[in-house]
């Protein structure tokens, strides 16, 4: 066991093609309100955007709750959550059949070695992005609670796609009025004239029986400072939200704030000056105030009272319409990889699924530093940390421990 066990927390199980997706989380206080419409909403997002392949049209994933839940509130006890498959085939051979020609870039010929095996089909069925909208199921989750108890917002878009960028500028003031314009682009972007070379892109690879990947960014804003720890790396949340994100299928790199930039750059101008507003004392920031936010939120393991500003790349799908050179792993000899149904293009969906998995760490480290075992509690000690926080330096007395 490891010496640090996250209070909150979750695994997910089931296959691609299998009956179910299901996703139990622990740790979360009881007496939280689940937002439905907010749950699902997320995942029908995630199975949203330009690019999709047809496993879409045969999906409309939907929470069911199986335990932990009461009149549409957490108990406290472990929560699990199912997703159905319609398309269960999991079984059928002629449906599913045996993979025996790997797939470069896919996990299908290290998960052949590591079982011992020349089928790939055990090892593709788990290592889809299928399992995805089990995470995005638990981010959003976690989102109900960052938003009800603390205050926190989280929102995700997709900045690039092979080489078309939108610079469009996400602040703390413009966030919101943003979301129209990402939710009205079928590639999840935050300008038009970006969305139609996006588009064009993703047609030409297509015709190309190609893949394309991209940039993903997302903000989380209305942290206080002092979220996360510097005394353990375990219990730092760029770290945490870093392995995260590493984890989503087909992400190759993550960024916090101006991430590789950063390495390029004098620390005169990459360090986001301090100052203080007395008539920002009651916003989550303190009243601390910085012109820049190259630090992207987060400063020794822990949020400085800014954004947290997080950049994932998600990698070309390693499935192309047409094969790559590859190897038959019963006879040895060259042939190209085998295809299986997928898309051209997810960056759109892997927007939605990193958006969601970012607000699941902070969620985490949240309820690690105000957790309790109900939502009133939690909510207490979050208001009695924000009223010291805001008194500082505090008196001898306001210290003392009876």
């Amino acid at each position: 066991m490891p010496a640090f066990q996250p209070r909150l927390d979750y695994q997910t199980a089931g296959e691609s093609h299998g009956p179910a997706l299901i996703t139990t989380i622990t740790g979360l206080p009881a007496g939280l309100e689940l937002d439905l419409d907010l749950i699902n909403g997320e995942l029908r997002r995630r199975q949203g955007g330009y690019g999709r392949g047809g496993r879409q049209k045969l999906e409309t994933d939907v929470v069911e709750f199986l335990c932990g839940v009461r009149l549409g509130k957490t108990i406290g006890a472990p929560l699990v959550v199912k997703i159905a498959n319609r398309d269960s085939r999991l079984d059928d051979l002629e449906r599913t059949p045996p993979v025996h020609r790997p797939r470069p870039g896919h996990a299908d010929l290290a998960g052949s070695v590591k079982w011992l095996t020349t089928d790939c089909r055990e090892t593709l069925e788990r290592a889809s992005a299928r399992e995805t909208a089990s995470r995005t199921a638990a981010g959003a989750i976690a989102r109900c609670l960052l938003r009800d108890l603390f205050g926190v917002e989280v929102f995700g878009f997709v900045r690039q796609i092979l080489d078309a960028r939108t610079d469009v500028s996400v602040t703390p003031e413009n966030w919101r009025s943003l979301i129209e314009a990402r939710d009205g682009s079928d590639t999840y972007t935050l300008d038009e004239q970006t969305t139609e070379k996006q588009r064009a892109i993703i047609r030409q690879a297509k015709t190309d029986k190609d893949t394309v990947g991209g940039h993903v960014e997302c903000h989380v804003f209305g942290c206080p400072p002092g979220i996360g720890s510097s005394m353990d790396w375990t219990t730092k949340l760029d770290a945490r939200i870093a392995y995260a994100v590493m984890g989503i299928q087909a992400f190759k790199a993550v960024q916090i704030g101006a991430g590789v930039r950063a390495g390029e750059t004098h620390g005169s101008e990459l360090h986001d000056p301090i100052f203080y507003d007395a008539k920002q004392m009651d916003e989550p920031t303190l009243g601390f105030t910085r012109p820049t936010n190259n630090a992207g939120g987060t400063e020794g393991g822990m949020t400085n009272g800014m954004p947290v500003v997080v950049t994932g790349t998600m990698k070309p799908i390693a499935t192309l319409l047409r094969g790559l050179p590859s190897v038959n792993l019963n006879s040895k000899k060259s042939e190209e990889s085998q295809y299986e149904r997928s898309d051209v293009a997810a960056v759109s969906a892997a927007s939605v699924v990193m958006e969601n998995a970012v607000a699941f760490e902070v969620a985490r480290l949240f309820l690690d530093k105000f957790g309790g075992d109900s939502v009133i509690e939690t909510e207490t000690n979050f208001r009695s940390y924000m009223e010291y926080a805001r008194s500082l330096p505090l008196g001898d007395s306001e210290m003392t421990i009876a």
